[in-house]
C-alpha cells in the first residue's frame, strides 16, 4: 500500500516545504490547492507530487475530492492541514463577514477534511492528522479579532479531534507557529530583518515529519515552533 499523505493548502513557504519533505520521505504527495499553474510548476520539480485544484471553503467539491484521491493512490494515510486565512482588525473594525471567512477557512474546511478522510485514515494501523496554527490560536490581540478567534476555535477542534482518535492510533497534533514565516512577500515587508529572525519552512517541515514519526506512546498533541530569538 502506497503511503499517501494530502496537504490541504500548498503554496510557497510551509506548503510547499512539506511537499517536499514527505516526498523526499518516500510518500505520494496530493497538493491541494487554488492555484492551478503553481500546483502544475511543484509536480515538475516534486517526485511523486500531484496537484489538485481544491478550495478549502467549498464544501461541494470535498467528499469527491478524497474519493478520487483513494481511487488514484490509495488510502490517505497523513493529512496536513495547511489552510489558513487571517483578517487582522479589531473586533470593531471587523465586519461580520470577516469574522465568518475566517471560521470557515479554519473550522469549517478543517471538519469537513477530516469527515471526507476518516474513513481513509483508519485503513493504516497508524494515521496522522496534523494541523498548522499560530500563537494566535492561545491569545487574541487587539487587531487580530476574527483571526485569532477562528484559530483558538480551530485548536479546541483539534483537541477534541485528538481525544476521539488516539485510541484508534490516528495521531492529531497541533503546530503553534510563533513568529514570522520566511516568504519574498515577508522579506519585502521587512527588510531590515537578519535570516535568523524568519521561521525556514524546511525546519518546520523537519518537525512536522518529526511528529508523525512519534511512538504513540509519548504522542505530542500541540507543538510550539519559534526562532532561537522569538520573545
Amino acid at each position: 500500500m502506497n503511503k499517501v499523505c494530502a496537504i490541504i493548502g500548498v503554496g510557497p513557504g510551509n506548503g510547499e516545504a512539506l511537499a517536499r519533505k514527505f516526498s523526499d520521505e518516500g510518500h505520494v504527495v496530493v497538493m491541494l490547492a487554488r492555484s492551478e499553474a503553481y500546483l502544475k510548476s511543484l509536480e515538475h520539480t516534486i517526485p511523486n507530487s500531484h496537484g489538485q485544484v481544491y478550495d478549502a471553503t467549498d464544501m461541494s467539491e470535498v467528499e469527491a475530492t478524497f474519493a478520487s484521491i483513494e481511487q488514484s493512490f490509495g488510502p490517505v494515510s497523513t493529512l496536513l492541514y495547511n489552510a489558513g486565512g487571517g483578517v487582522f482588525k479589531s473586533a470593531e473594525e471587523a465586519s461580520l463577514e470577516d469574522f465568518e471567512a475566517n471560521w470557515r477557512i479554519n473550522v469549517q474546511g478543517l471538519v469537513a477534511a477530516t469527515k471526507a478522510v476518516l474513513p481513509q485514515l483508519r485503513k493504516h494501523e497508524r494515521a496522522n492528522l496534523i494541523v498548522t496554527s499560530a500563537s494566535a490560536a492561545t491569545r487574541g490581540r487587539a487587531n487580530t479579532a476574527p483571526f485569532a478567534s477562528a484559530k483558538a476555535a480551530q485548536r479546541s477542534l483539534a483537541q477534541s479531534l485528538a481525544r476521539q482518535l488516539g485510541p484508534e492510533k490516528i495521531h492529531v497534533a497541533n503546530v503553534l507557529i510563533d513568529g514570522v514565516v520566511d516568504l519574498p512577500r515577508t522579506r519585502e515587508k521587512l527588510p531590515e530583518k537578519p535570516d535568523d529572525f524568519f521561521v525556514k519552512p524546511d525546519a518546520l517541515a523537519d518537525a512536522i515529519w518529526a511528529l508523525c514519526q512519534q511512538d504513540p506512546s509519548a504522542w505530542t498533541f500541540e507543538l510550539d515552533i519559534r526562532p532561537f530569538g522569538e520573545t
